[in-house]
């Protein structure tokens, strides 16, 4: 496995090494366009009330436009930051976390492995609103490697 779980989930784990191998063999550019849909799926499943929030838009915003070549590290970095600060603001668990997948998704764009990272919180979603369910783990993880394999390269 390329990547280490930095966090403590119940997790299908031959399904995230599938979903491992997907991300080894991706560019940047496509685990962008990957965290942008998990976090989307993440932010609809938990009901997240405000999806117009002007700080996840601008985020995506920003993570799009890094993949345009158009806005430096320092404006994806601070807007992964202020997704995070929302997180660390919310007194929801489930809410918390959905937004922490929202904010390793925009920093895709800084690292590709926070794809990785934004896919393990989203376990952590799933094991929260469904406590010791592993069949609702292996639904998210079959869901996460479908949509990262419907992603094409970009040329």
């Amino acid at each position: 496995m390329v990547t280490k779980t930095k966090i403590k989930i119940n997790d299908n784990n031959k399904l995230r090494e599938i979903l491992d191998s997907e991300y080894e063999g991706s560019s940047q550019i496509r685990m962008c366009k990957y965290a942008l849909k998990l976090s989307t799926h993440i932010l609809k499943l938990v009901k997240y009330d405000e999806p117009e929030n002007p700080i996840i838009k601008e985020g995506y915003l920003i993570n799009e436009a890094w993949q345009r070549g158009e806005v430096r590290m320092h404006d994806v970095r601070q807007a992964g930051f202020k997704i995070h600060k929302l997180a660390r603001e919310s007194g929801d668990e489930v809410i918390q976390t959905a937004l922490r997948v929202v904010g390793q998704s925009i920093a895709t764009a800084h690292m590709k492995e926070h794809a990785m990272v934004a896919s393990d919180y989203a376990i952590k979603v799933i094991n929260l609103l469904y406590p010791n369910k592993i069949e609702k783990v292996t639904e998210e993880r079959l869901w996460q490697i479908k949509q990262l394999q419907s992603i094409s390269e970009p040329q």
